[in-house]
């Protein structure tokens, strides 16, 4: 992919859209910037209650200084919540507090963006001062316009929508005798055939068929097999334990894990409730290696919809529920990103 460049506050907004998936709301975005590259980009919710503005900076600051290389950030306030005339922007306590703990860290904070439901301008922009964007301007910005050929679309929010599954009821059946047989076969030589199915899928540019989505998704019900299967995703020739907790020198080959998602996606139409957690967590897994932790989330919750008692599910939501980041994410060289640069 060749690199673009952000010149302008629509090409940014442009760029946090199609690296999202989705148009934030009552969030704070912020990117970090090495040597005017683009390193890591963190969405979280801005804090609900005041007086917490210090503790929800160190939480913030946490999470960008995990990008060792990063020296400045930019960053783009969503909110609904409206500019008074003459008062300072909303949040602005937020950003200041945030200002002093970056800078404690030796990063600065080159660039802010306020944006509204339906216009966007400075952060900084003096009280009273009308400066403002129509939303409606970033559709036509060079960054959006590459995206948009690149085939990336911005949803309206985060909330995932997963494809109807058939709920035919032989594919349970199927997915129950294959489970049978892998029961039947010693652990290792289960584990090596599910592999070799898993890794022709990966390899392949076509969808599998009926029969081997089934031997799929009952491997996937085999803890063993499941975290096996998980390793073979990125396509690192490195110790399991190392790829599953993103925590490897090589970088992920991205567009195979990309694939392996929509596989599992395609998985999940063919999953009867009873076997859909493992799919739905692992795709969960995949995209909290991603960065993309609220979807994660949500993922891990709709696994645990259909099975409440699935551990796995249960421990990678609280994983995430205490902020751990994919190790890939804090180094721009491994991390799930575009590339761009800022002037």
């Amino acid at each position: 992919m060749n690199a673009l460049t952000i010149k302008d506050p629509a090409d940014l907004l442009s760029f946090i859209g199609h690296t999202l998936g989705f148009w934030p709301q009552e969030s704070l975005v912020c990117i970090t910037l090495d040597q005017g590259k683009v390193g890591a980009t963190l969405r979280i919710d801005l804090p609900r209650q005041p007086g917490t503005e210090l503790p929800y900076a160190r939480t913030v600051s946490s999470y960008l200084t995990s990008d060792t290389q990063a020296s400045s950030i930019v960053f783009a306030l969503y909110t609904s919540q409206p500019c008074q005339p003459g008062q300072p922007k909303p949040h602005a306590a937020t950003i200041a507090a945030l200002t002093g703990v970056l800078a404690e860290n030796g990063i600065t904070i080159r660039e802010g963006i306020f944006v509204s439901d339906d216009t966007y301008s400075p952060y900084d922009s003096e009280p009273g001062q009308d400066i403002s964007l129509p939303i409606s301007t970033t559709e036509f910005s060079r960054v959006n316009a590459e995206f948009i050929y690149r085939g990336s679309t911005i949803e309206p929010t985060n909330r995932i929508v997963l494809p109807v599954p058939t709920r035919d009821a032989d594919h349970a059946i199927a997915v129950e005798n294959r489970m049978n047989t892998i029961r039947a076969q010693a652990p290792h030589q289960a584990a090596l055939q599910a592999s070799q199915l898993w890794t022709g899928m990966l390899d392949s540019n076509d969808f599998p068929t009926d029969e081997d989505c089934a031997t799929l998704i009952a491997y996937f019900q085999f803890p063993h097999i499941r975290d096996r299967l998980m390793a073979d995703i990125p396509g690192i020739n490195e110790p399991p334990q190392h790829i599953l907790f993103a925590q490897t020198a090589t970088a992920p080959q991205w567009s195979r894990v990309e694939w392996a998602q929509q596989l599992l996606l395609h998985a999940y139409t063919r999953t009867s409730p009873q076997h859909a957690a493992p799919i739905l967590t692992t795709i969960g897994y995949i995209n909290w290696w991603e960065g993309r932790g609220s979807k994660a989330h949500q993922y891990l919750q709709l696994a645990l919809d259909t099975d409440p008692g699935y551990r796995f599910a249960r421990l990678t939501d609280h994983m995430l529920g205490a902020g751990i980041i994919a190790g890939w994410n804090t180094n721009k060289n491994t991390a799930y990103r575009n590339g761009l640069n800022m002037p």
